[in-house]
């Protein structure tokens, strides 16, 4: 009989594997290296004629619908439970990652927007300084 983890342990590893499972979701999901893929699978999503040929490509293009299936390879490799020994704590943990790596592409996307506003500010900044000093 295997020795109960500690629910302490099963939280920390609750909140480290959630990062690869962002990560891996937010870069198949909006990063440029793939574009060209992730534009067929918006094409294929809405072209093809059968339902589940439909879904199947538009996985692609979700951020949340595509972190189902990387938290599911997790715990597949890991075999993390939570809270519950066997298929009960895999269930549990399986929809837990999704959350937390939910939270953590909220929270990158916020940063991120903000870097990129804070970059558009500064241009546009750069800008008014150019013309005012040409106008002088």
């Amino acid at each position: 009989m295997e020795k109960a983890v500690p629910l302490l342990t099963q939280f920390g590893w609750l909140l480290l594997l959630s990062i690869p499972v962002a990560c891996m979701a937010w870069t198949v999901t909006h990063e440029e290296i793939f574009r060209e893929a992730r534009e067929y699978c918006v094409r294929c999503s809405k072209e093809k004629k059968a339902a589940v040929q439909r879904k199947f490509f538009y996985v692609f293009t979700c951020e949340y619908c595509f972190s189902h299936y990387i938290a599911l390879f997790f715990i597949f490799l890991t075999k993390y439970t939570l809270l519950f020994e066997g298929l009960k704590g895999h269930f549990i943990a399986w929809f837990s990652l999704v959350w937390i790596a939910n939270v953590y592409m909220g929270l990158f996307s916020l940063i991120r927007f903000g870097i990129k506003r804070e970059k558009t500010e500064i241009k546009f900044r750069e800008e008014i300084i150019g013309h005012e000093s040409k106008a002088d």
